[in-house]
């Protein structure tokens, strides 16, 4: 199994997208998250830092500015999703990623908080 690291920058980018009110709270993720072509079409007019601020995991070994350095994904590439963030929780609890299930349920309970 994969190790993953916590993605400070994507946890702060969540949270502004949470103040910015640029959030999906209800979706059916398996429609709504990115596939690679959505990834790629991103990269098109976005860097690849850009692209990580999206993912709350960073496999440890991969190369940079490749697809397999990035996980956990948690919005469409333009809004977060709860429902991405409920799916950040559940993979990474049921794959024991402590830190990034810790980080999701914490910006999951934010959210929640701000929209009431």
């Amino acid at each position: 199994m994969a190790r993953y690291a916590l993605n400070k920058d994507a946890v702060r980018k969540a949270r502004q997208l949470i103040d910015a009110k640029q959030y999906v709270l209800n979706s059916d993720w398996g429609v709504a998250q990115p596939r690679a072509d959505d990834e790629n079409s991103y990269l098109e007019r976005h860097t690849w830092a850009e692209l990580s601020e999206w993912h709350l995991g960073l496999t440890e070994g991969a190369a940079d500015e490749t697809k397999a350095r990035y996980a956990f994904v948690y919005g469409d590439l333009r809004r977060l999703h709860r429902s991405g963030l409920i799916a950040v929780v559940y993979r990474a609890s049921s794959w024991k990623h402590k830190e990034i299930e810790i980080a999701a349920h914490d910006l999951l309970q934010y959210l929640d908080k701000v929209t009431g």
